[in-house]
């Protein structure tokens, strides 16, 4: 692939000015929009108006006048087009991990099976495991027999034949970058009467989703990856409209009260997605992804998605022409159907090379125990950026730059 066909690619990018947007540092490749996206000119705009004029200036009063109350169902439904979702049926809250807890809580009290097994697979991100391990231990201490029951991916299908309570799954996997048919496990899960809980994480902004169409029960999904919402975005959830009316979440707060203000000492849920508020919104987190959900606005999912794996089949074909680069072992799917936007390759030095490519302008990120991965986010990337990042990763392999001690040293934060 020469510079002339990297050149006609972008040339035809119908998504090539959403890269405006983006208040990005000269001289960055940044391949890391998977873990964290990056600022854009909206989000910055409204946290120096939030902060200055409507905390600033009109204090207590922008509860009211700024409508800041509305946020996490006004945020939710702005989020709600990029999962197939109807807007009623989406909510800004909270973190993915408190989130799922509500869900898990809710899912297990409308299945109708005897026992309360919770279904998920080994290659699960582990907080969720963590959270329904949690959930478990909870439940078995106030009597309930529940149970966590982990399998392997392949094995997912003939287990949920057995009936569980709750599928719980990643759509798509957070090390490798496999993406699990949503449509034909949730199918096969409605068949048996389980309740289905899918996190978006690394999902939402960027692949097409139809969580509608799909018949999805419930579904999480993070503000702070592809949907660019900052450091610490709140998360959002979906709730089918079918379930609205009989859910019931342990996190009762004053939020999803039915009348908030009037402080009433007994609990009455809201009417609707509402009700799965706790807290106090995070009026300026919340307000920063709202801001960045402006560069959305005119795209739809299947752009997104049709360029990331435009982006990722590019790299890997310039990865896979150069002989140097052979010991990066490739652990994502090959076939870009079944794939996120990102490329997981396994190496001994996998840190080192992480470490090599981020001194050279090239942010990727590491995960153990030995695999570098790459995010390939369409808004703001383009196919010179994938070249460039490939050569520089056939530079630093070829010449051992990885191999010097300063790139050795583990990070808190990797």
């Amino acid at each position: 692939m020469t510079e002339i066909d990297i050149a006609a690619l972008d040339k035809a990018d119908t998504l090539a000015s959403c890269r405006d947007l983006f208040d990005l540092p000269a001289q960055i490749i940044y391949l890391n929009g998977n873990s964290l996206g990056p600022l854009c000119h909206a989000s910055a705009k409204t946290m120096q108006r939030v902060v200055l004029e409507e905390w600033g200036q009109d204090l207590i009063s922008s509860w009211n006048k700024h409508r800041w109350i509305d946020l996490p169902l006004r945020v939710g439904a702005r989020i709600a087009p990029l999962l197939g979702a109807a807007p009623e049926q989406v909510l800004c809250c909270d973190s993915v991990s408190v989130n799922l807890f509500k869900l898990l809580s809710a899912a297990l009290a409308l299945s109708k099976t005897q026992k309360p097994i919770i279904l998920s697979h080994r290659d699960n991100f582990p907080t969720d495991l963590y959270i329904a391990e949690g959930l478990r231990d909870l439940l078995q201490q106030h009597g309930a027999n529940a149970e966590l029951k982990l399998v392997e991916t392949n094995a997912l299908e003939a287990t949920i034949a057995e009936g569980p309570a709750v599928l719980m799954l990643t759509h798509v996997d957070f090390r490798t970058g496999r993406k699990l048919d949503m449509a034909k496990l949730t199918r096969l899960a409605q068949q048996h009467g389980v309740v289905t809980i899918w996190d978006l994480s690394h999902s939402a902004g960027v692949i097409d989703l139809a969580l509608d169409d799909c018949q999805v029960d419930f579904a999480v999904g993070c503000g702070y990856k592809f949907l660019n919402g900052g450091p610490g975005a709140p998360a959002f959830l979906y709730v089918a409209s079918r379930h609205l009316q009989s859910i019931k979440q342990p996190l009762q707060g004053w939020m999803g009260h039915k009348a908030s203000f009037a402080f009433n000492p007994s609990y009455e849920a809201d009417l609707g997605i509402n009700q799965l508020q706790t807290g106090t919104p995070s009026v300026l987190a919340m307000s920063a992804l709202d801001a960045a959900l402006n560069c959305f606005e005119g795209v739809s999912p299947a752009d997104l998605n049709r360029k990331a794996s435009a982006l990722s089949e590019t790299f890997l074909y310039l990865i896979e022409a150069e002989p140097a680069l052979a010991e990066l072992q490739l652990v994502s799917p090959r076939n870009p159907e079944i794939r996120g936007a990102q490329l997981s390759f396994s190496h001994e030095q996998a840190y080192p090379i992480s470490q090599a490519l981020i001194a050279a302008g090239v942010m990727v990120d590491f995960r153990a125990p030995n695999l570098l991965r790459l995010g390939f986010s369409p808004l703001y990337l383009s196919f010179a950026d994938i070249a460039a990042a490939a050569s520089i990763l056939n530079y630093i392999i070829i010449e051992n730059i990885y191999n010097k001690q300063k790139f050795r040293k583990l990070k808190r934060v990797t």
